[in-house]
């Protein structure tokens, strides 16, 4: 079991320069902001023009510096999973947050879910009414080494005419979809699922790609801010898996009766992505 908590890991440094820590930067670029930078590495933000609709295709870019990590949407032990807020004035919403396939870091007792490399994260955002788009966005996300560093930036950016071809832009927004998990499939998918009357194991039925002989890794998210990793006594019988996952404690008087969690389970070079309800 992860319990994401502000308990000790790493030295946080929770109060650092305003160098590092809060960044504000403006660029005149129409589809890509200034980059804001860090000692632990740097971040932007790309969007593409609204469509007729209002739908903007954008994605935060962030790339560590080697040695360095930054975080998955549900960070391990300890960490700062990424935050995204658009200025209300600026006329745009942020309507979700998709999060390309994590690695798992262990140090000890101590497990990250975590990227070590450039990522970049696609967002779905909204403009209202038309006109020139301006977008105000406050990034703040974690990035590690042997402290934690809080990187908060400012990041802004004005978008052109739908008309014009911006190949640049697509290419990354393009680069970056590939990476996420795929939904289910015939060929990989969680076939039945169960929570032991105790609450302490999720007992999962896979039907997983080819015919490997290893344990896939398995990620389930539960209600925000908890993630568990710990499997039980798997067994891969070709393309079928069963396992049990170690759930431990949950919220005080939490109701899991209607509730939907997500399981990120990778194969090999393959990641698959879905819920699971519970009645």
């Amino acid at each position: 079991m992860m319990i994401i908590s502000s308990g000790p890991r790493r030295l946080l440094i929770a109060v650092v320069s305003a160098v590092a820590a809060l960044v504000p930067f403006s660029s005149t670029h129409a589809e890509m902001s200034a980059w804001a930078e860090n000692e632990g590495g740097r971040m932007r933000l790309v969007a593409l023009a609204p469509d007729t609709g209002g739908k903007i295709r954008a994605a935060l870019q962030i790339e560590p510096k080697p040695g360095w990590i930054t975080y998955w949407k549900e960070p391990g032990n300890s960490g700062i999973p990424p935050q995204i807020t658009i200025a209300a004035e600026s006329g745009v919403t942020l309507d979700a947050i998709a999060y390309p396939v994590p690695k798992h870091f262990f140090n000890g007792a101590i497990e990250d879910i975590a990227y070590d490399a450039p990522v970049t994260l696609p967002l779905s955002l909204t403009a209202a009414g038309k006109g020139p788009v301006t977008i105000d966005a406050a990034a703040f996300i974690g990035i590690c080494k042997d402290i934690c560093i809080p990187f908060q930036a400012n990041l802004q950016l004005k978008l052109g005419p739908a008309i014009q071809s911006h190949p640049q832009e697509e290419a990354i927004l393009q680069a970056a979809d590939a990476r996420l998990p795929k939904p289910p499939s015939q060929d990989f998918d969680v076939t039945a699922h169960a929570m032991s009357p105790d609450r302490k194991t999720l007992s999962l039925d896979l039907v997983l790609p080819g015919e490997g002989k290893t344990a896939p890794d398995i990620i389930v998210t539960g209600p925000s801010g908890y993630a568990f990793t710990k499997q039980i006594g798997g067994k891969r019988d070709g393309a079928t898996f069963k396992v049990d996952i170690a759930i431990g404690k949950l919220p005080k008087d939490y109701d899991i009766a209607g509730k939907q969690w997500s399981v990120l389970v990778i194969d090999g070079e393959r990641a698959m992505e879905t819920t699971l309800a519970f009645q």
